[in-house]
């Protein structure tokens, strides 16, 4: 267990080395410059700039500059932001696109696992097909789509939540009802599709034999045994909910990391675009881990070497 941990975690320090290399040449072969405007700064004020922030320097001592950072745990200046570093507006950000992950992860959670396990047993049925309807609206509808649906009958006809911002219990609800549909729906298909086929197994035969209920069959047996599709996904899922979603925090006015991420994009805010896909990057590789340790613990026949 020791050796996986080591060599795992090698294996992280290699891809986010690979994603910060590949993100700093990609934004510096795109055209423009981050401090590049409709009308154009006069040329001493532009050199001062980039002196202040070493974009003077060939590309070789910039990307040694950065690395040296990163090894410090700085992930640079802001160009947008004056007067703060990315480490400082990821501090800020990231709980809150947390929070809003987390709570989005409980909702796909409790949508997914009764409705796909009820798909699966009952397939071939009218319960199965409104399931599969269910599924393929949450896979179907984009997230401003929904969201403003929300919005119009819950915020504007009903008034029974707010229709944006932060800091409220109630803030929480739409958008994360907004940002779990999709994964409840990509959970739900997954766990009826390992229902219906752990249903077909001999164990399941073997534990109606010893006079198990139904229920304890489907829950104890079929349920727990279709976990392993299930933890495959939620490393990468749970990495995309908690860093935040791009869209669902600027429709919802929430000052999370993805909406500083789309204004980092814009403004060509180099720093913060590379901090806050290397923290993606991190959550995902951690993710991964984690899932890859639980699959011991939901399947026997699963040995990590």
């Amino acid at each position: 267990m020791l050796s996986f941990l080591i060599r795992r975690c090698a294996y992280g320090v290699v891809v986010l080395w690979a994603v910060a290399t590949l993100t700093f040449i990609l934004l510096r072969v795109t055209p423009g410059g981050p401090f590049d405007r409709e009308r154009r700064l006069p040329p001493r004020v532009l050199a001062n700039i980039e002196a202040k922030y070493q974009l003077d320097q060939p590309w070789p001592t910039q990307y040694g500059l950065y690395l040296r950072g990163l090894l410090r745990g700085d992930l640079g200046p802001s160009y947008k932001y004056l007067n703060r570093s990315v480490n400082d507006v990821v501090r800020q950000t990231l709980p809150i696109s947390a929070k809003l992950g987390l709570a989005a992860l409980l909702f796909a959670v409790l949508v997914a696992f009764p409705l796909g396990i009820i798909a699966g047993y009952y397939r071939d049925t009218w319960l199965d097909r409104s399931s599969l309807l269910l599924t393929t609206l949450g896979f179907s509808v984009p997230n401003f789509i929904l969201a403003a649906g929300l919005i119009w009958v819950f915020a504007l006809q009903l008034a029974w939540l707010p229709a944006g911002g932060w800091g409220l219990p109630t803030n929480v609800l739409l958008p994360a009802i907004t940002l779990g549909s999709a994964p409840a729906a990509y959970l739900a298909y997954l766990i009826r599709s390992s229902i219906v086929e752990s249903m077909g197994e001999d164990f399941i035969q073997t534990a109606r034999a010893k006079g198990l209920t139904e229920r304890s069959v489907v829950l104890k047996h079929a349920a727990l045994n279709s976990l392993n599709p299930v933890l495959t996904v939620m490393g990468p899922l749970l990495a995309t909910l908690v860093t935040g979603s791009f869209v669902v925090e600027y429709v919802f006015a929430i000052p999370g990391m993805g909406r500083f991420f789309i204004t980092a994009v814009t403004d060509r805010d180099y720093p913060t675009i590379m901090g806050v896909t290397l923290i993606y990057t991190g959550f995902v590789v951690v993710a991964n881990l984690v899932v890859d340790l639980c699959y011991s613990l939901t399947d026997p026949r699963v040995r990590t070497n």
